[in-house]
């Protein structure tokens, strides 16, 4: 099993949704970030999405537009955050990594060595949240040749037709983006996300993450409800800039114990 099938049929046996933790690879600065990463698992993040650093993230949302800003003026690069990652594999081999970001970087580096230098740095999955799925074909190919999956995404937007086009050769699991605009943005009511998570369920045997939109504990319950996955990317990205990596890290094991707290209680 890969690590992504493992942590998610832990997750089944346990019978409670897991937690993603999106944090821009290099912010504030390369070696905060490694102590943040060293201390996600032990924290409860069950999945890390780690940001590759950009300089025009289109899908983001101010905060973080911000920490890829800080990321790249700390000398951030591609490079940079598989070496980084390379660093965090050597004490943690457990936790699943997805790298999440934009293509340009990815081909500025060259598909082919990327996905190899991508596997030996530890890498499960890759997100890319410009790349459509009729485009994917290159990048898919040489990630799969390396056992990397490249994670699809749907939206409320995505018709059924695209939607089963899409999902047909997904793999890993498939990210849903909550909310029609960018990330850090309101959520849509409870009612209309199970909705549309129903929805991609109805195209895929894969395991569904939620995210764009989660701002606290209850809004990660709520949404833990009706997904496998949550993921919170803006709301850690605001708390690791205001009160440093301690902060953050006490911000996800909020994160965790609601979605590990019994029904009855919640």
């Amino acid at each position: 099993m890969t690590r992504l099938q493992h942590t998610f049929a832990a997750l089944r046996r346990s019978g409670r949704c897991g937690l993603a933790t999106y944090f821009a690879a290099g912010d504030p600065d390369p070696g905060a970030c490694l102590e943040l990463l060293r201390g996600l698992p032990a924290a409860g993040a069950d999945v890390i999405e780690l940001g590759m650093p950009f300089s025009d993230p289109v899908a983001d949302g101010p905060v973080l537009q911000q920490a890829n800003r800080r990321a790249l003026a700390a000398g951030q690069t591609l490079a940079g955050t598989l070496a980084l990652l390379r660093e965090f594999r050597s004490g943690h081999e457990a936790t699943p990594v997805v790298l999440m970001g934009y293509l340009n970087p990815i081909l500025r580096y060259g598909a082919a060595a990327f996905a190899a230098d991508a596997a030996a740095a530890g890498v499960d999955g890759l997100i890319v949240v410009d790349l459509p799925p009729e485009h994917a074909g290159e990048l898919e190919r040489h990630a799969r040749a390396h056992g990397i999956d490249l994670i699809r995404m749907s939206a409320p937007t995505t018709d059924e037709e695209r939607l089963a086009r899409a999902l047909r050769e997904a793999s890993g699991f498939v990210y849903h983006v909550m909310l029609a605009g960018t990330t850090g943005a309101s959520l849509p009511d409870e009612r209309r996300i199970a909705q549309d998570l129903a929805r991609v369920r109805a195209h895929t045997r894969l395991p569904v993450a939620a995210g764009f939109g989660v701002r606290s504990p209850e809004d990660a319950r709520r949404i833990g409800r009706h997904a496998d996955l949550v993921a919170v990317g803006s709301r850690l990205a605001e708390v690791l800039a205001q009160g440093g990596v301690k902060a953050a890290l006490e911000e996800v094991r909020g994160l965790a114990a609601a979605l590990r707290r019994p029904a009855a209680q919640a």
